[in-house]
């Protein structure tokens, strides 16, 4: 029999299996959602035993939604939802998510809202889990689609699979004295990026610098920078973070529009795939290209000419 009980504080172990599980990722870790101020959000993450073993984790938070009093998975990260072993049995799957949903009325929530984890971060794929929200009466309420692009053993692997325009803009950039490294200089991509949002979608950045910083200081190893450069000008950058042991997610994707002719934005993702196909990274996640589902053509043809596909991002929720 499973049972569940609230988020004991004790993040080692939580951190531990989200490490050793199936489809744990950066954004399902106590050290990713720690790093918010503290009251932003009401958190209420639950864990999951089996004979007093830990065999899944939940992380959540309170939020006041339409729909009343609702379990969120999880308002501060890009994902959440269950976080399961690689040899999860269907049965429980079944019955971690029966007990979510007896809890969650049990503790008097209105309803539960979660974003699955796409299944390109799986170690092993599975759908137990999105077929037992399904047989508990969840309904899918958003499918954002990400660009997901597989990383062969080499870069000239990959290069094959660029459209000739793509290509001919990586030449380009490199003719036009684009030059890509990695950098902390953060300060300079951070109002590349204020910058575009502004003009493009008058929107600000989902994080602060201030929060940004904090990210990389909590993550040494796991974010990082890739800026363009002409002469000593950042033009263009990247940050990525590492999700996995397999993929890396670029998080945030910017260029100042006085340079876009040079084609830094090519050139900063084909060097981009190179060093992660050095590291031995596996695959690529480029980030949605739609919004409350409503597609960026533009954008997704860009991630297309790089050999990119489409992977489902889902929300789903259930109102008692």
């Amino acid at each position: 029999m499973i049972t569940v009980k609230q988020f004991d504080n004790n993040s080692s172990a939580w951190d531990n299996f989200v490490s050793s599980a199936n489809n744990g990722t950066l954004f399902h870790t106590r050290r990713f959602l720690s790093y918010h101020p503290e009251g932003r959000f009401n958190d209420h993450s639950l864990e999951f035993y089996k004979k007093g073993k830990l065999v899944g984790v939940f992380p959540a938070a309170i939020v006041e939604t339409e729909n009343g009093r609702t379990l969120v998975s999880h308002p501060g990260a890009s994902v959440g939802s269950f976080v399961v072993p690689e040899d999860l049995a269907f049965a429980d799957a079944m019955e971690m998510v029966n007990q979510l949903v007896e809890y969650s009325k049990r503790e008097n929530f209105d309803s539960i809202k979660l974003t699955q984890t796409p299944t390109i971060y799986s170690k092993r794929l599975s759908h137990y889990i999105d077929f037992a929200l399904k047989k508990n009466n969840f309904q899918y309420t958003k499918r954002e689609i990400s660009s997901v692009l597989f990383l062969e053993k080499s870069i000239d692997e990959n290069l094959t699979k660029f459209k000739s325009t793509h290509r001919t803009a990586v030449r380009k950039a490199e003719k036009s004295g684009i030059v890509v490294k990695q950098t902390n200089d953060f300060s300079s991509f951070y109002e590349i990026l204020k910058k575009n949002l502004s003009i493009r979608h008058n929107v600000t950045p989902t994080h602060s610098i201030g929060e940004l910083m904090r990210l990389k200081d909590l993550f040494p190893d796991k974010i990082h920078l890739f800026g363009a450069f002409i002469e000593d000008k950042m033009v263009a950058g990247v940050v990525n973070f590492i999700a996995t042991e397999n993929v890396v997610l670029a998080f945030y994707i910017s260029h100042d529009e006085d340079y876009q002719e040079a084609r830094p934005i090519n050139l900063l993702f084909y060097k981009i795939f190179e060093w992660a196909i050095t590291q031995k990274y596996s695959v690529f996640d480029f980030g949605i290209f739609t919004v409350n589902e409503e597609p960026n053509m533009g954008l997704a043809r860009f991630k297309e000419n790089f050999g990119a596909s489409g992977q489902f991002r889902d929300t789903l929720e259930i109102i008692f």
